[in-house]
């Protein structure tokens, strides 16, 4: 006989024998793991088994969120002294800050603010263009092809609404918080299209228009459109989507929402302030009330736990939140689970950049007893968020509990934990 037969034979014998080994010990294996759950009974795999869905166009063409998920925007009206009624549910929608997760807001949940009420612009890009004259040396009209001819950036920033203050009768942080949102945005930098223009030395504005229902636009100062300001036509990795501006808007770096024009259609510049539309109240000149119309100072908001949410049981729970700022990256953000007396600093979960939301975190062991939560920010130039009382003693105004804050409120957000685990807003 071959010896090389006998040991080919003797290989796969020796093989069977193997498998069958596997076979019976994955056997015992299943049985002693049905027999001996580590608490209570387990159910089967089959028990266990979720329910197919179909492949439908809508899932293969652009894709569904999980219908078990269902955090929607609602209409807010904070900081405005109007009704409804008046301005319509889409004047201000807030974003569900309360289930968020990381540091990214979805296109589709991102706030929006409108300067009316009923209808956004559907504009062809193929048709659209942006013009850019006034004080320059060569008036150009763009086409979006033209736009992403030149060199793009992609940053990350945070977008908020002036309104965007507190009042003790919110209830849960979409209210308090909900009009701001970060996104990624793609485009090209102003800056950019300025030198292709050829700005004049005497040009120390622009004035931004989009092509609302009714025509707004903004005066924004030359030297910050010299820096960071971005012609955007991406979010998150695809176009603008309508109520976000597309097919092209302005990203306007750590200033107050009304600010970064949507639908943009007209850069003009010009050597004064123009009065506009967008004004609602911009035109204090005073060196204090520039510093709070413009560029949001460092703020934070815990979003868990926070109002209308409740903690199950005593024990280990990660306080958790974003922090950003106007005028620079996060450096740090601190928690007090005792109303202000001590505070700890948390955890930054993503690298900070400048003028964008950060996720903080720190872990809390909850005792189960009564207590009062907040955060607070200091960013990279060493500006500290305020509480309320700080910022009304520094502006001279006798502090109450109703005091609100003017311009763009950045002070510290307050959440009572009760006894039985329930959170409402701390500044009722």
């Amino acid at each position: 006989m071959d010896p090389k037969s006998k040991s080919r034979r003797e290989l796969l014998k020796g093989g069977a024998a193997a498998v069958g080994a596997v076979a019976a010990s994955a056997s015992v294996s299943k049985i002693a793991f049905a027999q001996t759950p580590a608490s209570g009974a387990l159910p089967s795999y089959a028990e266990n088994e979720a329910p197919m869905i179909p492949l439908t166009d809508d899932l293969i063409g652009y894709g569904v969120r999980s219908h078990y998920v269902t955090s929607k925007r609602i209409p807010s009206t904070t900081g405005y002294a109007i009704s409804p009624d008046e301005f319509g549910l889409s004047f201000h929608v807030a974003t569900p800050l309360q289930d968020s997760i990381g540091t990214i807001q979805a296109s589709s949940l991102h706030y929006t603010a409108t300067t009316k009420k009923t209808f956004i612009p559907d504009i062809d890009p193929a048709k659209h263009t942006l013009m850019i004259d006034g004080l320059v040396d060569r008036p150009r009209i763009f086409t979006m092809a033209d736009l992403k001819r030149f060199p793009s950036v992609t940053r990350f920033h945070f977008i908020e609404c002036n309104s965007n203050s507190a009042a003790p009768t919110d209830k849960t942080v979409q209210q308090t918080h909900g009009l701001t949102s970060n996104a990624e945005w793609t485009g090209v930098l102003l800056s950019t299209l300025f030198k292709e223009v050829g700005i004049k030395k005497e040009a120390s504005w622009f004035v931004a228009e989009g092509a609302e229902e009714e025509k707004g636009a903004s005066t924004i100062p030359m030297l910050k459109g010299m820096t960071d300001v971005i012609v955007a036509y991406g979010m998150n990795g695809e176009a603008l989507r309508p109520q976000n501006g597309f097919p092209v808007r302005l990203i306007v770096p750590g200033f107050e929402g009304i600010f970064n024009t949507k639908w943009v259609r007209h850069i003009k510049a010009v050597d004064q302030y123009q009065l506009n539309m967008n004004d609602y109240g911009h035109l204090n000149r005073t060196a204090l009330g520039a510093a709070m119309i413009y560029q949001i100072g460092p703020k934070s908001v815990i979003t868990f736990p926070s109002g209308g949410q409740k903690l199950p049981d005593h024990g280990w729970y990660e306080i958790t939140g974003l922090a950003w700022s106007g005028q620079a990256a996060v450096k740090n953000v601190e928690v007090s689970t005792d109303n202000g007396k001590t505070w700890h600093i948390a955890e930054l979960k993503n690298t900070p950049h400048p003028m964008a939301h950060v996720r903080f975190g720190y872990m809390w062991n909850w005792d189960g007893g009564e207590h009062v939560i907040l955060s607070r920010t200091t960013d990279a130039i060493g500006q500290v968020q305020p509480s309320r009382e700080q910022l009304a003693k520094a502006l001279g105004v006798e502090f109450t509990p109703q005091y609100r804050p003017p311009g763009n409120n950045n002070t510290i957000m307050k959440w009572k934990i009760a006894s039985d685990g329930s959170v409402t807003n701390g500044l009722a």
